[in-house]
């Protein structure tokens, strides 16, 4: 068992330090391929990223707090994962609204996986205090948060999981692979929502069907509409 100090305070210089990543990321995505920060300019209106970022809030605010008001601990929360579903219903609404049809995610993609992959390690060493630790296990890489029992290390596996992403997206993008040029966005939320699907059960999180909790079905819900976007964007390339 591995014993990690752990502070609540290090959780905001974790949403510093990913929000710095994030923006480094899409820095150097935007230098390596400006055309697609171009077409999104071109696309894309201020409504749309008002958009995005109401959405955004308001998924986390409603996921996270749905999620801790059910909890043994009743607290207010926000939630990465209601974040990322709020930020795609309010652009998909602002889309549709204004007739557009076309991915606009993919200048995203980099700056989401570097996000997430940082900011996981403030969650992490945030402690119990975060509600974002694992369930108790015996194994050699289980972590003590303070309470002296072991844990997985959830939040440790979303970063690898995100950061093994990012690698095979940004190799498969130099070496011009068609679905990391066309799908990387819904690529991205499918393996987002797969990997913290998986994780989710390794949670002591209040469950609303069977074993599954609001997470659980989140990310189904992501899983299918990653699925769907990139069925439908390559019924139009052949049509």
């Amino acid at each position: 068992m591995i014993v990690l100090p752990t502070a609540p305070w290090i959780h905001y210089v974790g949403d510093v330090c990913a929000w710095a990543g994030a923006a480094l990321a899409a820095r150097w995505q935007h230098r390596r391929w400006p055309e697609e920060t171009g077409h999104l300019a071109a696309t894309t209106r201020p409504g749309y990223f008002l958009s995005l970022a109401a959405g955004a809030v308001i998924g986390a605010w409603l996921f996270g707090s749905g999620n801790t008001l059910r909890s043994a601990v009743v607290t207010l929360s926000h939630s990465i994962a209601g974040a990322l579903a709020g930020g795609i219903v309010g652009v998909e609404a602002w889309k549709w609204a204004k007739g557009i049809r076309r991915s606009t995610g993919g200048g995203f993609v980099l700056p989401i996986c570097v996000g997430i992959v940082v900011g996981r390690f403030g969650c992490l060493f945030a402690g119990l205090p975060d509600f974002t630790y694992g369930t108790p296990t015996d194994l050699p890489w289980a972590v003590d948060l303070g309470d002296g029992i072991g844990r997985h290390p959830v939040e440790l596996y979303e970063s690898v999981a995100m950061a093994l992403f990012a690698i095979v997206y940004v190799r498969a993008r130099l070496y011009g692979a068609h679905w990391a040029n066309a799908h990387a966005f819904h690529a991205m939320i499918i393996v987002y929502a797969a990997q913290r699907f998986a994780w989710e059960f390794w949670k002591p999180y209040p469950t609303v069907i069977g074993p599954l909790n609001i997470f659980h079905l989140l990310m189904m819900g992501l899983i299918a509409y990653g699925i769907l976007w990139w069925r439908r964007g390559d019924d139009r390339a052949a049509g």
